[in-house]
């Protein structure tokens, strides 16, 4: 008869079975951790009743296993194996589910949790993942252009840390661009770090761009998966730079007016479409075959009408390509004859013309004395009113500040002449003689008396108007007198002279005045003779006036009698 195996003979040979010998029914189970995160593996075994203690153990990839916790169930006490790697990282709890803290790539393992009875060991495994989240990726080495029609690298889309590797793909203007033989090539690449055991990708583009590239952005993006499933991460846009050849020519001339004058300072200014743009070219004036170097600017100052022309401009290396504008340059010319201080005499003829030149219809404007004329001035025979400042002033309408004028100032001489005339006063005593003097420059007028007179008041000017103006002087002769008018100014001295009568009329007068003075006296004579009569009217009144009081209370005391009479019969 066998003897009975001891309990320590019995867990040795559960120990080494347990080492290849799965319990059925339990498959693979994944636990999926984020990086640095801390494992959580469940032991997924009911415990039995009879359970000695518990034991974590983990598989090398030759098969052979690693002990790394172990818990008693009747000791209750923890203990963990001297595994370096997993070094204060381990926890064990009651229910022997056992933590990994701060996950890394290297916990990507099998492990196993095992529970032992004095007749049995259990065992139920456990496979970990690790998940690494990369970083967002990122465009670097970018081109500082590209240029149309060529294929060039455009930069390299790189994300690190990952764990395990993902995928890059390139967007243009958020379309997945795919390899294209000749227009797009794509290069991809991953390393992985020895001691991290994490991965670096990174994807290169070469692309043929085109201007519809010209502010197109360009995105990539890494697609890895996590513990959760796969996800993506887009980088930043990046726009580039798009070199084009210049494909037209524009010429334009600055500072933009509606027309250009005689004097004024212009610029053509050249332009080209590429990019970058033409920075010479070269200008071509008009008439000339050989072009003038210059930067995209050209600038004539003060120009002249025979500026007027076609203008062109051309690229430096492709001089078939060019543009053209046309300058008119406007001027206006007005000539006045005669200008200036002109001195004509009196009646004199003066021709007078105001001519125009110009590069379109202007308008002319006559002035005198700042008051517009309704046509232009024509003298066959002066006059002193024509005398005045003269302005002839054109301008062309469509040019701002073309203008121009010119001054005639007319001066009108001629001698004095006098004109006297007599006006008698109605009453006959007095008499207004006027001396009328016309002439330029002012003649000065002087009055002399011949014979015996009186001046009634001082001379009386009028004011001076168009060459004329008059003295006056009023008088009353007791005889007959010879008035002289004398008007002198610097071109000669003119005189006049007008008998004046004595005033014919001084006896009549005088018997008029003498039946003044008899009616004045009839007057009062009357007045007094109508004051008499009217005492004696009055007085008789008041007299008359008395006899009637009298007679009235008389009239009333018989009345009285004839009631007192009437009451005494009743």
């Amino acid at each position: 008869m066998a003897s009975k195996a001891s309990p320590s003979s019995r867990l040795v040979f559960c120990l080494l079975i347990s080492a290849a010998i799965l319990r059925p029914g339990l498959g693979w189970y994944t636990v999926n951790s984020a990086y640095g995160d801390t494992i959580i593996m469940p032991c997924r075994l009911d415990v039995p009743q009879n359970l000695m203690f518990g034991k974590w153990k983990y598989e090398k990839p030759d098969g052979s296993p690693v002990f790394i916790a172990f818990r008693s169930s009747t000791k209750k006490s923890v203990q963990y194996d001297d595994v370096p790697e997993y070094k204060d990282r381990l926890s064990l709890s009651e229910n022997y589910t056992l933590s990994i803290s701060n996950a890394k790539i290297s916990d990507e393992k099998r492990f196993v949790c095992m529970l032992v009875t004095e007749d049995n060991v259990f065992e139920a495994p456990t496979v970990v993942k690790v998940f690494k989240q990369p970083s967002k990726p990122e465009i670097i080495s970018k081109a500082p252009f590209l240029e149309t029609e060529q294929l060039k690298k455009l930069g390299d889309c790189i994300s690190k840390d990952s764990y395990p590797d993902g995928n890059i793909t390139w967007y243009r203007n958020g379309k997945v661009l795919s390899p294209l033989e000749g227009a797009v090539v794509i290069i991809f690449k991953k390393e992985m770090d020895p001691v991290t055991q994490l991965y670096t990708m990174t994807s290169s583009l070469e692309y043929k761009t085109s201007k519809a590239d010209v502010q197109m952005p360009f995105t990539c993006s890494v697609t890895y998966y996590g513990p959760n499933g796969q996800k993506t991460i887009h980088s930043e846009q990046a726009v580039f730079d798009i070199y084009y050849p210049t494909e037209q020519v524009t010429i334009q001339v600055l500072p933009p007016k509606t027309a250009i004058k005689e004097g004024d300072n212009i610029t053509l200014k050249c332009m080209g479409n590429g990019n970058p743009p033409p920075e010479e070219f070269l200008f071509y004036l008009p008439g000339q075959l050989e072009g003038i170097r210059s930067s995209n600017t050209y600038t004539l100052t003060d120009v002249r009408r025979n500026a007027t022309g076609d203008y062109r401009c051309s690229l430096m290396d492709k001089k078939s390509m060019t543009a053209s504008t046309a300058i008119t340059v406007h001027y206006l010319d007005l000539s006045l004859n005669p200008s200036g201080e002109v001195t004509k005499q009196l009646g004199d003829a003066l021709p007078v013309s105001c001519t125009i030149s110009a590069s379109r219809n202007a308008t002319v404007v006559w002035m005198k004395d700042n008051i517009r004329l309704r046509s232009s001035p024509s003298f066959s025979s002066l006059h002193y009113q024509d005398a005045g400042n003269y302005v002839c002033e054109t301008a062309l309408q469509e040019v701002e500040g073309l203008k121009k004028r010119e001054s005639l100032t007319l001066i009108v001489e001629g001698k004095p002449q006098i004109k006297m005339t007599k006006k008698t006063d109605p009453s006959g005593l007095s008499k207004t003689i006027i001396c009328h003097v016309e002439g330029f420059p002012k003649p000065a007028i002087q009055w002399t008396i011949t014979g015996s007179g009186s001046v009634i008041n001082q001379t009386e000017e009028s004011p001076y108007i168009n060459g004329r103006y008059y003295s006056k002087i009023i008088i009353s002769p007791e005889e007959n007198v010879t008035l002289t008018c004398t008007a002198e100014n610097q071109l000669e001295r003119t005189v006049n002279s007008l008998n004046v009568s004595a005033n014919e009329n001084r006896e009549k007068v005088n018997d008029q005045a003498k039946l003044i003075v008899g009616i004045v006296v009839g007057l009062l004579l009357a007045a007094l003779v109508a004051g008499v009569v009217y005492w004696l009217y009055m007085k008789k009144s008041k007299t008359a006036s008395k006899h009637v009081n009298k007679d009235l209370g008389n009239m009333e005391e018989n009345k009285k009698l004839e009631e007192n009479n009437h009451k005494t019969e009743a």
